[in-house]
């Protein structure tokens, strides 16, 4: 888990966040976990170098969640299924509420057991 800090303006470390907050759309929006922050991505990563990797680290993870929570729904039939989607649903707040705080600390905070879909 290695964090990139950068000296970063008080806007970037605000978009930063705010790419992070958005995933947490997909307790309301299906898919919206992913489509949040790929918004905010995608109209802040040329502005701000800080939203572009805040992003990306946030997309990779809401991506690699989404696999795991397929297998975990797979899983269901066999029993651990269930367990697995809450342990990943309460992992995803905790990481998230980190990546949250590391960027309002100018930190490009680095999500664990997260597949780099996009470098």
């Amino acid at each position: 888990m290695t964090e990139l800090k950068t000296e970063v303006t008080k806007q970037a470390k605000d978009m930063g966040l705010l790419v992070h907050a958005a995933s947490f759309a997909g307790y309301v929006v299906p898919l919206g976990s992913v489509l949040g922050p790929l918004i905010v991505w995608l109209m802040k990563r040329d502005e701000f170098e800080f939203a572009n990797q805040c992003g990306k680290n946030c997309l990779n993870f809401k991506l690699s969640l989404l696999i795991y929570a397929m297998v975990s729904a797979i899983l269901i039939f066999v029993g651990v299924g269930v367990l697995l989607l809450a342990a990943l649903a309460l992992f995803d707040i905790i990481c998230t509420i980190i990546a949250m705080m590391k960027a309002n600390d100018g930190i490009a905070y680095q999500y664990p057991l997260s597949i780099r879909f996009i470098k």
